[in-house]
Order: structure tokens, then sequence, then C-alpha cells
């Protein structure tokens, strides 16, 4: 149904919570990065309103440091456009210090935990080769 594709991909040793918040932050990436990826408001049968959710489906892979590196270096040699969570990330407290964590290092430097990207799904498949389904 869709020529893109949104893959999520976490890298595998992380803490339960902290894969949950990574996974959160990505998705925001990808939502704000995309005009018209934002659905219309759910109603239930009693007419209570809910938030609109992304229009189309994600998935979210999961794989070592080694295999996140080699994913975000594909994403890079392709120009992806990609969201991106590095681990001091999990210190900070706000949008200013996150993007000061990341404005530190040179990009062979990032401390990659997570990436998030929306491209066509051809070129996703190709970029997230080795990472698999999260459990």
């Amino acid at each position: 149904m869709f020529d893109t594709k949104i893959a999520i991909v976490i890298r595998d040793d992380l803490a339960v919570w902290q894969k949950l918040n990574v996974t959160a932050f990505l998705t925001s990436g990808i939502l704000g990065a995309t005009q018209g990826l934002l659905g219309e408001a759910y109603e239930d049968a009693d007419g209570n309103s809910y938030s609109p959710l992304i229009i189309q489906p994600m998935i979210v892979l999961s794989t070592d440091a080694a295999g996140i590196r080699k994913i975000y270096e594909r994403a890079m040699g392709r120009n992806a456009k990609m969201a991106l969570y590095i681990e001091d990330m999990f210190s900070t407290g706000h949008d200013a210090a996150n993007r000061a964590a990341v404005k530190q290092y040179a990009s062979a430097d990032l401390n990659v935990v997570g990436l998030a990207l929306r491209e066509d799904r051809k070129i996703v498949d190709k970029i997230t080769k080795g990472a698999k389904m999260h459990p």
C-alpha cells in the first residue's frame, strides 16, 4: 500500500525502558519530518475523541552495536534522512541538551543506540539488512 517503509532500529543491549524511550523519540522524529504522515483523530462508539496516529505501519528492528553502526553508515552513504538517538541522550533532560550531546561528536564517533528512517521500501531493506525484528 505504501511506496515507503518506516524502520526503527534499536541496539539490542539496552534496558527495556531505554528501548521504549528511544522508540518513542525516534517515532516523533519521523513524524515531525514528514508532512501528511499524521492521520485523522480517532473516535469510539461513545463519541470520545483520541489523538491521531501515524497513517503508515512501522517496523522495529534490533541489532548489536556493530550492526547499528553499519546501518548508520549505510544510511549516511545513501543520504537517507534519519532520526538519531545516541547514548549520551539518556542523561539529558530536554531537546536543547539532546542536540548539544549530538553536536559534540563527529559522525564517526557517535555512539548510536537507535535510528529511524522513512525511505523507499527497497532502500530501507538494503540499509537495515542484518537487523532482525525486535522480539
